[in-house]
């Protein structure tokens, strides 16, 4: 019998992980997956099983690995990961970022919680259920995917477009954002994620009459834009609340003793610390200015000037949202998409998620589990266009001081050792026994 757990090497693989500069830039720049991809293969393969690494582009690299299950009529799951993240500046941080120092007892640097803590889990598992000789009870498909902070089209979206085959009998997915947990109301509760937003990138532009910054200049491209973003950056989209929504707010006022105020949610998101924020983005739609271009000297009108608008929406909800974000951008604003895709909602039931919550509670009795909706995205959107029906549980245990959903794509991203030793006890549990 192996004497290496999968609790036993997570920490280390974690931190060898985030050392490899993954950082996407979109547009296809940045160092691409390729060095990381060639130590997850060989990680594998230590350990007896295959692994198939592809390329969608010279550098953008990602591997599959899929392990038969004892019973070959159960449908397949697959637990994936991404292992692109998103650029750090190191003189923000007070380590470096690429560094994998483990200090005060976390792991630090990018990735660290976005998601090399998960892609990590994932090695550590595989590699201690094949040098058991363990096998799980169905087919199990391990995929690495590079680009998801981009949307993917190197990476999960690509493989589902090109390498359909990869994906035979597999129902449903275990992916990145859910079941970490966080305190509420003084009571540790797991975030289960079984929805998530839509989102639309658009590109916004403006034209007008190109001239002297001395002149009188009525048909400014500049101040049509500005308008524009102005209009939409200001608009107050109101609260709404999906299934997953009023479940989760539900357990939540269950768990408090809070009443549930559908007109003032405000007062149950005061009772979810460190997580308020992620939560409460999931309770409307938003659409955000990120970037502004226009100009390039200070006495110059410029012809053009153009605004990226992050848009993101609920279940049901995108194209009437889309709709109003064109008529706020008002005549004169060319309108284009950058990237587009859906978003989920699955019912918080099932197979699954029992076995899901099960894991959980043997490692935390009695601990609740509520379902919850992701306001960002994961490669589980590509795999929906397969019918694959996915979720959040990257299972962390984690203190309620440690603001752990701020540091997605913040500085200092850091990760407890204690929460990966968890994590991987959690997902060996669930992987052998599902």
């Amino acid at each position: 019998m192996n004497t290496v757990r999968a609790e036993d090497e997570v920490v280390g693989i974690c931190a060898d992980l985030i050392r490899f500069d993954t950082s996407n830039f979109a547009n296809n720049e940045g160092p691409g997956e390729r060095a990381i991809a060639e130590h997850v293969a060989s990680l594998i393969s230590e350990v007896g099983l295959s692994a198939e690494l592809f390329e969608s582009a010279p550098g953008r690299a990602n591997v599959v690995s899929r392990v038969e299950g004892a019973d070959p009529s159960l449908p397949a799951l697959i637990v994936h990961g991404h292992l692109d993240v998103v650029p750090a500046l190191a003189h923000e941080w007070s380590v470096d970022p690429f560094g994998g120092e483990e200090k005060d007892g976390l792991i630090w640097g990018r990735g660290a919680v976005d998601m090399k803590d998960m892609d990590a889990m994932i090695l550590s598992v595989m590699r201690s259920m094949a040098r058991d000789g363990r096998k799980p009870q169905r087919d199990i498909v391990f995929a690495f995917f590079a680009d998801e902070e981009a949307g993917g089209s190197y990476g999960a979206r690509w493989a589902v477009d090109n390498r359909t085959e990869l994906f035979d009998g597999v129902t449903e997915a275990i992916s990145e954002v859910g079941g970490f947990s966080a305190d509420i109301g003084g009571k540790r509760a797991y975030l289960l994620q079984t929805a998530e937003k839509g989102l639309s990138w658009l590109r916004l532009t403006a034209h007008g009459r190109a001239g002297h910054g001395s002149q009188i200049n009525t048909d400014n491209a500049v101040t049509r834009l500005a308008r524009a973003v102005t209009r939409i950056g200001d608009h107050q989209w109101p609260i709404e609340y999906t299934a997953t929504t009023r479940q989760f707010l539900e357990g939540v006022s269950e768990l408090t003793g809070v009443e549930f105020d559908e007109s003032n949610p405000q007062t149950l998101l005061d009772q979810l610390g460190t997580v308020a924020r992620f939560v409460g983005a999931t309770l409307q739609n938003t659409a955000n200015p990120t970037f502004l271009n226009g100009g390039y000297k200070a006495n110059v009108i410029p012809g053009t000037a153009e605004a990226m608008i992050d848009v993101r929406t609920l279940p049901g909800r995108h194209e009437e949202v889309l709709e109003l974000v064109r008529e706020l951008a008002g005549d004169g604003i060319e309108i284009s998409t950058i990237h587009n895709d859906v978003s989920l909602e699955t019912p918080f039931a099932g197979n699954l998620v029992d076995a899901m919550i099960d894991s959980l509670h043997a490692e935390d009795p009695g601990a609740a589990v509520l379902p919850y909706t992701l306001s960002g995205g994961t490669d589980n959107k590509s795999l929906s266009r397969l019918g694959i029906t996915g979720y959040g549980f990257a299972p962390l245990q984690l203190p309620p001081e440690l603001d752990f959903t701020g540091m997605f794509h913040g500085v200092d991203e850091r990760v407890p050792v204690e929460s990966l030793k968890f994590g991987a006890r959690v997902l060996d549990r669930l992987l052998t026994n599902y």
